[in-house]
């Protein structure tokens, strides 16, 4: 994942492991001596990655609302809706509470899932208007929508530009880096065009809706653009290097969700149209929604099939659980809302029809996430309390590291396998949160110690590039000396 080895620990099963899994206890065959070991109390930090199980949730009952073939769903729809409107506040207060916001901004792959909770702002405000008029009044439920709306829209438009100017100009990236969570930050965009559409016509009539309006179809415009650039981006990583295993595969399926929230936008700007735009533009919304949209669904399904192998692939092989098994909930979600706006424009039984099939899916797809996320909250809150991050140990390294949980292993460059020492080390576990930090020896050895059994991620960075003016004069020669640090928070990937 974005030139990150993914390390999946076994520390007490003794049973032999599939082939992408490591023996957190076994020293890699290229480590030198241990360096100073990060001890620490674990302290969970939450990750915004987190938030998917909120956007995964919400859609599986505003998606309910577009079926064209089953009815009756309401009452439970609505459940599910309050159940993710609760998860949002949780997570949102527990977020911001730990203040963890610099330190993921400065991960290269955590950052990526800032789009994360703009999209649950969203899709909770919508289902409010969707669903929550009938337990919290029509203007109560409007209400709720415009400030989630507002506020949703606001941070995906800011992660839809920091997060590509944090890509360009302070993380770097190997050729096959692009994964699909690189998606996350530019489908907020979309979101917002498919969600603003519902307000067009609550918006007061004249210029304000008319730019509701207008900003919706430029918003589907720079996510759509962006997202057709990405996927690129990732086909090629796909053709060119090896294909993507354990718990990265699920995040392909982001792809056919961007697609498929495109159409669902392109399908209710069309049906708000009449009341912002005039006659003649108001039919070619319609005719852009029903031409174009069954256009990119094409595409949609064609990712679809691709993802759907890579993943039936993967599992064959062992896909242990992560965050990132929401990647299925949403894009099935946004398949299910685009084939029923295709159901509904063009009057297809074939498109009806396999609206509900999506949905089925959908929902067996959220039962099976929502017990194994549920299962692993549970696994994680038994655990003893913590006290703060891992530090790295100044003392001496020590010569033997006591008990089985143990992590070790050398950092070396991509050209000649030179140790580098003083790399910041960083190992995360399964939801992104940070378990330990370290720098590495002077051999580019690094370890840690006193681990729970759990899969982990180690994030290996390097220097930030320094630069500073010279004037050469007339002697022979000039000394120059430069200094390299970190800067705190900032991490790019490293083989």
């Amino acid at each position: 994942m974005c030139a990150m080895q993914r390390l999946h620990q076994d520390m007490i099963d003794s049973a032999p492991q599939p082939e992408h899994r490591v023996r957190g206890m076994n020293r890699p065959p290229c480590a030198g001596p241990f360096a100073p070991t990060a001890n620490r109390k674990r302290r969970t930090v939450l990750g915004p990655s987190w938030f998917a199980a909120v956007m995964g949730t919400a859609i599986v009952a505003n998606a309910a609302v577009t079926l064209p073939r089953l009815h009756g769903l309401r009452t439970a729809a609505l459940v599910v809706w309050l159940a993710a409107a609760l998860l949002l506040l949780v997570l949102a207060v527990g977020y911001l509470r730990q203040r963890a916001l610099r330190l993921h901004a400065g991960d290269p792959v955590m950052v990526q899932f800032f789009g994360a909770p703009p999209i649950a702002l969203l899709t909770v405000g919508s289902g409010a208007l969707l669903l929550g008029r009938r337990l919290i009044g029509p203007q109560a439920a409007l209400d709720v929508d415009w400030v989630l709306w507002s506020l949703g829209t606001v941070l995906g438009l800011v992660a839809a530009c920091t997060v590509p100017y944090l890509m360009v100009t302070r993380h770097r990236f190997a050729p096959d880096a692009a994964f699909g969570g690189w998606l996350l930050p530019v489908v907020p965009p979309m979101v917002s065009a498919a969600t603003g559409a519902l307000l067009v016509p609550h918006a007061r009539a004249g210029q304000v809706r008319l730019a509701l309006m207008l900003g919706c179809y430029a918003m589907l415009g720079l996510g759509l653009v962006a997202t057709l650039l990405v996927l690129a981006m990732i086909y090629g990583r796909l053709v060119h290097h090896e294909a993507p295993t354990g718990t990265v595969v699920p995040t392909v399926w982001i792809g056919a969700g961007a697609l498929g929230q495109s159409v669902t936008a392109l399908g209710a700007l069309a049906t708000a149209a009449p009341s912002a735009l005039a006659a003649p533009y108001a039919r070619g919304a319609a005719v852009f929604a029903l031409l174009g949209g069954i256009v990119v669904w094409g595409f949609a399904m064609l990712w679809v099939v691709l993802a759907t192998g890579l993943t039936v692939r993967t599992i064959r092989a062992g896909l242990p659980f992560a965050p990132t098994w929401w990647s299925f909930i949403f894009p099935i979600g946004a398949c299910v809302t685009a084939t029923g706006a295709l159901a509904a424009r063009t009057g297809s039984d074939a498109f009806a029809w396999l609206a509900v099939v999506f949905y089925e899916l959908l929902v067996i797809a959220w039962v099976v996430v929502s017990s194994h996320s549920l299962h692993h909250a549970a696994r994680h809150m038994r655990r003893r309390p913590t006290g703060g991050h891992a530090d790295r140990q100044t003392g001496e390294p020590e010569a033997r590291l006591d008990g089985p949980t143990v992590l070790k292993g050398t950092v070396r460059t991509t050209t000649d396998g030179r140790p580098i020492s003083q790399a910041r080390v960083t190992l995360l576990d399964p939801a992104g949160n940070v378990v330990g930090k370290t720098l590495t020896a002077e051999d580019g050895s690094y370890a840690f110690t006193d681990l729970e059994r759990d899969h982990y991620t180690v994030v290996a960075a390097g220097y930030l590039a320094q630069t500073a003016p010279f004037t050469l004069d007339d002697s022979d020669h000039d000394a120059f000396d430069l200094t390299l640090a970190h800067e705190e928070g900032w991490t790019a990937p490293c083989r």
